[in-house]
């Protein structure tokens, strides 16, 4: 049964969805296609653009967050105009009475973009992680890029498996309230909880690593890996990656199911959320030295997964169709979020408790370089880059 005309490109919802917009029988050349492309950007991006190590600028992060939000936005339209040609040429679709192809089209490119700003807004949470595991790893700014950039080319890794097994499970309609349930908890815990250091040395993950292989004190370059005494070593950088695809992995249970509660088309939550994600190292590069400036935007996000959390729970029965419109999740999305964005600029922190350090400034910003290793590695004679 289909509860709306819009239904075959809405958010699940109990008794919902019979027809899929984009079956992966008929589209796997199209992620097939997605992925040359972001592998291709990411070749340009590693390869030419930041071929060698250097400090990235707030300008420079700047220009290139407006080229991946451009390029989101961009992908976005283009996905509008093929399905205005796409959609009134599948017969699986046109049978669907009342069936209006220029409505459906419209929904799905809102649905992306709301998918979009709610990835992008959650990965600020994100940032606050990255700039304290750079610093606590002391990795020397020119090598931050390199660290996000592998850090983040495992995440799109995981958000793929993550969102498969969440495109098999959304099918069930318990599974869809076990989310959005577990989304009220996140966003109420969200705004709940106290901040928390970051202790990466205590990571199970990092712990079992470090048995199985040995890591120098000191960088060594930007190297992953390096033979001392005829034994390949980890270095810190490498460390610093493992830690970040631990916590990726921690922030894709929340994010997923967000984007899912938005649309019920793994395409779509796929393409969004590798865009969203593709912006985070440049969002950080903006926001490193300023991240504790938004300290109410985590009460925007929370109230942002409640939402959706409801939304996937019982919201939309107060809807006609069963479904809460899209045009109504992107307002309430994009509004909460900038007036938390407001409210934390208009309604500044505080001096910090005694009891609660400020943000560290991260390494780079002052004069500051990884030669606080040097006397722990000057007191083992034994390590000898080969």
């Amino acid at each position: 049964m289909m509860p709306s005309l819009l239904a075959a490109a809405a958010a699940p919802a109990p008794g919902g969805i019979t027809v899929q917009l984009f079956p992966f029988s008929e589209y796997w050349w199209f992620y097939l296609a997605f992925l040359a492309m972001v592998g291709v950007l990411l070749a340009l991006d590693l390869g030419v653009f930041h071929r060698h190590a250097h400090t990235v600028s707030i300008k420079e992060a700047s220009l290139w967050s407006l080229v991946w939000v451009s390029l989101a936005l961009a992908f976005n339209f283009g996905l509008y105009r093929y399905l205005l040609h796409k959609l009134p040429t599948d017969p699986r679709l046109t049978a669907i009475p009342g069936f209006d192809a220029a409505d459906v089209a419209w929904t799905v490119a809102l649905q992306f973009l709301a998918g979009y700003i709610v990835e992008y807004s959650l990965s600020i949470d994100n940032i606050f992680v990255f700039v304290v595991v750079l610093n606590y790893f002391m990795i020397p700014s020119e090598y931050q890029h390199r660290v996000l950039f592998f850090g983040i080319l495992g995440a799109l890794i995981f958000r793929a498996i993550f969102i498969t097994i969440g495109a098999a499970l959304i099918q069930y309609n318990w599974v869809v309230i076990l989310f959005g349930v577990f989304l009220i908890f996140t966003g109420i815990r969200m705004m709940l909880a106290k901040e928390e250091g970051v202790a990466p040395d205590e990571n199970a993950a990092i712990r079992l690593f470090k048995k199985r292989m040995p890591v120098t004190n000191e960088l060594h370059g930007q190297n992953f890996f390096v033979n001392i005494d005829g034994k390949k070593h980890a270095t810190p950088l490498f460390i610093a990656v493992l830690f970040l695809e631990m916590t990726d992995i921690v922030f894709a249970v929340d994010s997923v199911p967000a984007i899912f509660a938005l649309t019920s088309e793994p395409l779509i939550v796929f393409t969004s959320n590798i865009f969203a994600i593709l912006g985070l190292r440049n969002l950080y590069f903006m926001l490193r030295g300023a991240i504790d400036k938004f300290h109410l935007l985590k009460y925007g996000l929370g109230i942002v997964l409640i939402f959706v959390g409801c939304k996937m729970t019982f919201l939309g029965r107060f809807f006609e169709g069963g479904h809460v419109p899209i045009e109504l999740s992107l307002g309430v999305i994009l509004g909460v979020i900038v007036l938390s964005i407001i409210a934390s600029l208009v309604f500044p922190q505080g001096p910090h408790d005694k009891d609660v350090p400020p943000m560290p400034m991260p390494i780079g910003h002052q004069a500051m370089t990884h030669d606080v290793h040097k006397p722990a590695v000057e007191s083992d004679d034994k390590e000898k880059k080969s």
